[in-house]
């Protein structure tokens, strides 16, 4: 491709200093192949007026990269962006940068909230399994269910979507389940790159990560007022989500266990589909839990599961005191610990074991809280509370027999 400078250049073979130059297409970075300045020289002599291209040149496509195929993917991802638009929103996909009004969104004092997350080793059933549709479903709850947690409203996401090939219909299934997932969050897709880089990646595979910011009105950040006596709602998870899964893949392994055939956890269910089940999206439940003045504070349950994440929202003085016989373990968890062998404490540190959200409430408010969380739509139980203790906020767990979930 020819080395496109920010304005004119007397040198054909210049190349910035800073990394290979990026074919730019409507917000989406369309390649990310270095440019040696003997390659430079050679595109160089392709006339990018006629499109035609001298006889014995090399062109960017021989060496790996479709710009064709990325400008079609742009074109196709259009309209799906155009879906996400929201209050605040300016433009589209096209510019350097994308725009938002915070203003326009209706904030007064906000404070900016930001997260980035991938999805992890998941991409790898996912690619084996040919299933695509679901995980920038994946992509985008890990982000923004990072962001609700403090009280911020998702406003805007990014997505970096790298491959060895580009494959137009499999990044837009993947692209496709982000745009959907951000409808679902009420968050606006604004841009993103794609980058098609050869040698980097096996054939058929690849990588995502995300990039969303939220805002919160200076004096509605959480936690807030968080202390003994409170009560901790679980949320229920939709499965797996999005973390663990490079023990997944190794009980899978040690099962004999294919991923086309019937889940033994999920009648009606390919092993696959069960396992890809996206993460489940707790935006608008709690924000509205929240805005009713009813949330204290929020923990998401990713990597670290329950004793990893419940205390980071806690303050010193306090003990998180869970029942384990206080929700019922989703039938995936209890397969996972009996086909791989896995002991509690291990099920408990890797995985959400069915609860993907905890709501931390005052005592007089949760069956309030729980109402209005249930009629969201939202499996909710009362699965412990808080109790004085000292030192650093922790977490103890009751009721967990040694085989648990099995």
């Amino acid at each position: 491709m020819p080395v496109r400078a920010r304005g004119p250049h007397p040198n054909p073979l210049w190349t910035p200093a800073r990394g290979a130059p990026r074919a730019r297409r409507h917000g989406r970075a369309a390649a990310l192949t270095p440019l040696s300045r003997l390659e430079a020289a050679l595109t160089s002599s392709r006339n990018v007026t006629s499109g035609t291209t001298a006889a014995g040149s090399l062109t960017y496509r021989e060496a790996g990269v479709d710009i064709e195929a990325g400008d079609t993917l742009v074109e196709a991802i259009k309209p799906l962006a155009k879906l996400t638009a929201r209050s605040g929103t300016m433009g589209g996909l096209g510019g350097f940068g994308a725009l938002f009004d915070l203003k326009a969104a209706g904030f007064t004092d906000p404070v900016l909230v930001s997260s980035t997350d991938g999805v992890g080793t998941k991409l790898r059933l996912a690619i084996e399994a040919g299933q695509h549709a679901t995980v920038g479903i994946d992509l985008v709850a890990m982000c923004v269910n990072d962001l609700v947690v403090q009280g911020a409203e998702p406003l805007f996401f990014l997505d970096y979507f790298a491959t060895g090939r580009l494959r137009p219909a499999q990044a837009h299934d993947v692209i496709a389940g982000i745009a959907a997932g951000c409808r679902e969050a009420n968050c606006a897709l604004v841009g993103g790159e794609t980058a098609e880089m050869p040698g980097m990646y096996a054939e058929g595979d690849y990588d995502l990560a995300g990039f969303a910011v939220g805002a919160a009105e200076r004096g509605a950040l959480l936690p807030r007022a968080v202390g003994a006596g409170d009560v901790l709602l679980g949320l229920a998870s939709s499965g797996v989500h999005s973390n663990g899964f490079s023990l997944v893949r190794r009980v899978v392994a040690a099962a004999g266990a294919a991923l086309a055939d019937p889940a033994p956890f999920a009648p009606g269910q390919s092993l696959a589909e069960a396992l890809l089940a996206p993460t489940r999206l707790y935006v608008r439940s709690l924000l509205a839990l929240h805005r009713a003045g009813l949330l204290k504070a929020a923990a998401h349950i990713t990597g670290g599961g329950l004793p990893g994440n419940l205390p980071r929202v806690l303050p010193e003085g306090v003990t998180a005191v869970i029942d384990a016989a206080a929700w019922p373990v989703p039938p995936v968890f209890a397969w996972l610990a009996r086909s791989g062998n896995v002991a509690a404490d291990e099920m408990l540190r890797v995985f959400n074991c069915g609860i993907g959200m905890v709501a931390v409430v005052a005592a007089g408010e949760a069956e309030a809280a729980a109402r209005q969380l249930t009629a969201a739509g939202e499996q909710v139980f009362r699965i412990g509370a808080l109790e004085a203790a000292p030192g650093p906020a922790g977490l103890r767990i009751e009721n967990l027999p040694a085989a648990w979930p099995r």
